[in-house]
């Protein structure tokens, strides 16, 4: 009988947390009482990960401790660069120790030593002792430490898989002969993280090339004089930093830290413990992995230690291989009436204090099927009785013009649902739609949905048109957590505790095999269409209690919602494409393909794949040899993206060229023969779907097609506007733009005078600023002084630094430098707006628009340099942005509403950032122009008058 093999994990806790802590750095992980949770839970579900698929024996965490090591004692500077500690992480650390704690993981640290030293004496140690010993880390230090036994582990990161790094691949990884040449290769390149110096100069690639020479750092030092040129000086001019090095990157394996076995077992959890911490941190999901707990809220009897052989059982096993508490299906109550008020009190109260995940078949519900002309009208009646219900539907499609009605489903209490199946015979179902009419067009009754947008426009296929207030519970979290996701799973688990049933269960995953709702039966389909309805309208009744709390039921209520039926009603009318136009456009940006194509072929004296990145870097680093030490991509091609290339244009002609290519290339297949495509062939128009909760900062967003991505800064971008025309020779494209938007918010916001005066008697703002900056008379501002000072009017908006402006304008650091303090002397209020702004975030940990939509700013206060200043910018940039966004959507209502009162013929069917684009009726263009402008420029009220840019033409492009 084969052996136990004793499988030893070793986890470098601090190089885990800061990994899990920046890995959510744009979206992190938030407590209802404001604690970052990112670190903890990244770390966690790294240990549940290599508990779960490598099952060790014995494991050990290793932490570094704030006590001085003896390489602080041997270099002052050791580590003296690092910026402070983020103070998330500095909350983390005890919050991971107590989760070892709780799970009985033994702690491994020592003054003096940091957890590499720890690490690397105790992996050696169990090696001799026959454990196969995993470090598990991603620091490349480690790779000293691999010998036979004894192997790196870098977690699973970003969507790539976990490795194994054994000596074979070290030394592959490294490019060396030997494990210890690991040190020398640290000790030649330093380490600018931990300051240590290293030679100056000497990269990976130097390094290698050395150490296949010459062996060793000592070796290399003995033939110094043999080494020509400015590598040698460096080599003869930093012995002692080399040596230096080496002995700092040199991992100790004599730390005194006895090995025992026993030490490093895991007792299994202490279930109270880590309920506890769990609860604290609000690991809903979490809890449920480590303690096995069953849905009915009972725990596993029993939690054995990793590695135990799992029992024979039935039902689920928890994380260590143990049987949970089986769940029995509980049958869902359904009545056969409508109003049956009999259900047990308590069955509601369990609705409001979720415990353990709940799902459909161990939380108390009735979902009705109302599926007879009786019970429809009775149905009818009682939601006319309501002051507000929610509603959804079910379809055959996603796609809200093409989409079938499958069924309708309705909920006004908690736990109590209705479903009306809708047949696929177009006159049946309009006569079971009938039914609702009255209820759907009711005034006085609020309408809640999830995604509403989308079921108003279903309906209105039916001849449904959906009035009275509404509350969409996607746009209500949006606003209240604008960062996050707003998807109904999503919020169900995060509110109230609840794992709704998966639509892949009933039609199965998405793919050519995938089903459609009609395919389901109407027992299942009303449990899933139910539950949609009935979880909706709870998360209603927590939502519209949050919203005033964080002062956004204005916001909601007066813009979103009402914006929502706008953007429905432009989705719905949609826009005519010239598909001729597109076509003929196509065949010349294919002859202009085939032309580039061959200046890049005579540039290069060969041809190649240009599209192949690969290709493309071998020939022009290897063979044109255009950069001396090219960059590479992390699985080592050359990087041959737009930065490395636009970098070259002005030395290397075929940079341009290949820019030239990848330009008409991605114009050609991404618009111009992609917009054909989605035209929908029932209306014949493209039919774009908006999106409300998607920018944080409260801008608009486009798919099928994205508007907002349609190039104009090109001429050949520009050209494909001409293929969006008007609905018929009655009509033309009118185009309403607001013109420097940001930047007039920018001067009302901070109040500067002359930014002010400029902007309100109608001056060219970049050619004022040009004169005050370079301090010139009006008249002798130059073109150049005007496009710099351009770049800082719309750069200061985004907190743009010396170092951005320099390389934007292509000019020295220094001069950008001088050119943004100039600003500042000229306009101080801005600054000062600046300076308040930030200040103000740092007080409160969120920035406001105009009208109140707030952006939250957890890193505002960070130690970390490179977090906060993130922050800052988007404190300065977020007010400014988000209330353009907020004008432009009042512009939107106003001027829908005003064109529906005055019954017009003409349609806005468009828009894109600042601009408003019109199906415009030739009888009506002078009546648009006029009152468009005003309710345009009229719909915030500032002290800097807004303007706008109108015109009309035969397409898009000749009315920009």
């Amino acid at each position: 009988m084969d052996k136990p093999v004793h499988k030893l994990f070793l986890l470098d806790a601090m190089a885990l947390i800061y990994r899990a802590h920046f890995a959510f750095i744009k979206a992190p992980r938030i407590t209802s009482k404001g604690l970052n949770t990112s670190a903890v839970f990244g770390f966690t579900n790294t240990l549940l990960e290599v508990l779960q698929k490598e099952k060790p024996t014995h494991l050990g965490v290793a932490f570094d401790t704030s006590a001085p090591t003896f390489r602080h004692v041997q270099f002052e500077a050791y580590k003296a660069q690092r910026q402070e500690q983020p103070e998330d992480i500095t909350v983390a650390i005890p919050l991971v120790k107590r989760l070892l704690k709780a799970m009985c993981i033994p702690i491994l640290e020592l003054d003096g030593y940091e957890a590499d030293d720890v690490i690397g004496t105790i992996a050696k140690e169990a090696s001799r002792e026959g454990f196969e010993v995993f470090m598990m880390t991603p620091d490349k230090d480690y790779g000293q430490l691999v010998e036979e036994h004894v192997y790196m582990y870098k977690p699973a990161f970003l969507g790539n898989s976990a490795e194994k790094l054994g000596v074979p691949e070290i030394l592959a990884k490294w490019q060396i002969k030997r494990i210890d040449q690991v040190i020398d290769m640290l000790g030649l390149m330093g380490d600018a993280v931990d300051n240590i110096p290293g030679i100056p100069g000497v990269g990976e690639k130097t390094a290698q090339k050395l150490i296949e020479q010459y062996d060793t750092i000592e070796n290399l030092i003995t033939h110094a004089d043999e080494i020509k040129g400015k590598l040698g000086e460096k080599i003869r001019e930093n012995f002692d930093k080399a040596i230096l090095s080496k002995q700092l990157a040199t991992i100790d394996c004599q730390v005194p830290v006895p090995f025992d076995a026993e030490d490093l077992t895991m007792c299994g959890p202490n279930v109270d413990l880590v309920v506890e911490l769990f609860d604290e941190l609000e690991f809903k999901t979490l809890k449920q992995r480590v303690l096995g707990i069953s849905a009915t809220g009972q725990l596993s009897p029993v939690i054995a230690r990793p590695g135990a052989p799992a029992k024979e059982k039935k039902g689920q096993l928890d994380l260590f291989g143990n049987p949970t508490e089986e769940v029995g299906k509980q049958p869902a109550i359904i009545s056969e009436g409508i109003a049956d008020d009999d259900a047990p009190e308590q069955a509601y109260e369990d609705l409001k204090i979720p415990t353990t995940r709940r799902k459909i078949d161990n939380t108390f519900h009735r979902y009705h099927t109302v599926d007879t002309p009786e019970l429809m009208k009775s149905l009818a009646y009682y939601l006319g009785l309501q002051d507000a219900f929610c509603f959804d539907t079910e379809t055959t499609s996603l796609d809200t013009i093409d989409a079938e009605l499958v069924g309708l489903s309705f909920s006004y209490l908690a736990g109590e649902a209705f479903y009306i199946p809708v047949p696929a015979d177009r006159e049946k179902a309009l006569e079971i739609v009938e039914h609702f009419r009255a209820v759907f067009e009711n005034e006085n009754i609020e309408k809640i949905g999830q995604n509403i947008k989308y079921d108003l426009l279903v309906l209105k296929n039916y001849g449904i048109e959906v009035h009275g207030k509404m509350s969409d519970t996607m746009l209500a979290h949006y606003l209240l957590e604008p960062d996050k996701r707003h998807g109904m799973d999503i919020l169900a688990a995060s509110y109230l505790n609840y794992e709704p049933v998966s639509i892949t269960t009933l039609i199965g995953k998405k793919g050519v095999k995938q089903g459609t709702m009609r395919d389901v039966a109407i027992p299942e389909i009303t449990q899933y269409a139910g539950e949609d309805a009935d979880i909706t309208f709870q998360l209603n009744e927590i939502f519209s209690k949050e919203l005033p709390k964080v002062n956004a039921s204005k916001l909601f209520y007066q813009v979103e919602m009402p914006l929502l039926k706008v953007l429905a009603s432009m989705e719905s009318t949609g826009v005519r494409l010239d598909i001729n136009a597109l076509r003929e456009m196509s065949g010349v940006l294919e002859i202009d393909l085939r032309q580039t194509e061959s200046e890049i072929y005579e540039a290069a004296g060969q041809s190649f794949n240009i599209s192949s990145p690969k290709q493309l870097g071998e020939v022009l680093f290897e063979k044109m040899k255009l950069i001396e030490k090219p960059k590479k991509t992390k699985t080592g091609q050359y990087a041959t993206g737009e930065d490395i290339l636009s970098d070259l244009e002005a030395n290397h002609v075929i940079a341009r060229k290949i820019l030239d290519y990848r330009e008409l290339q991605k114009l050609k297949s991404t618009y111009v023969d992609a917009l054909p495509l989605l035209v929908n062939r029932g209306t014949g128009r493209i039919h774009t779907s908006y999106n409300q909760a998607v920018a944080a900062t409260g801008r608009l967003s486009s798919t099928n097609p994205n508007l907002q991505n349609i190039p104009i800064r090109t001429i050949r971008g520009r050209e494909i506007r001409k293929a969006f025309v008007p609905d018929t020779d009655d009509f033309q494209i009118l185009s309403a733009d607001y013109s420097q938007i940001e930047l007039r918010i920018m001067a009302a916001f901070s109040g500067d005078t002359s930014m002010t005066e400029a902007f309100n008697q109608g001056r060219d703002i970049h050619a004022t600023t040009a004169s005050k900056v370079f301090g010139v008379p009006l008249e002798e501002v130059t073109s150049d002084m005007r496009r710099k000072s351009k770049m800082v009017n719309f750069g200061i908006i985004y907190g743009i630094s010396a170092f951005g402006l320099s390389q934007r304008l292509g000019i020295p650091r220094g001069e950008a430098s001088e050119i943004i303090r100039a600003y500042f002397e000229e306009f101080p209020a801005v600054k000062g707006y600046m300076d308040r702004i930030v200040n103000n975030a740092r007080e409160k940990e969120f920035v406001e628009t105009i009208l109140g939509r707030r952006r939250y700013l957890p890193d505002i206060n960070s130690r970390n340099q490179t977090n906060r200043g993130y922050a800052e910018r988007n404190a300065i940039n977020a007010p400014i942005q988000g209330s353009a966004a907020d004008m432009i959507k009042v512009a939107m209502i106003n001027i829908h509403d005003w064109m529906a009162a005055e019954k017009l013929k003409s349609r806005m069917i468009l828009q894109v950032h600042d601009e408003l684009v019109f199906d415009a009726h030739r009888d009506e263009i002078d009546l648009l122009k006029e009152r468009v402008d005003e309710l345009m420029r009229n719909a915030i009220p500032m002290a800097v008058r807004m303007e706008t840019g109108i015109g009309v033409g035969a397409n898009w492009l000749e009315a920009h």
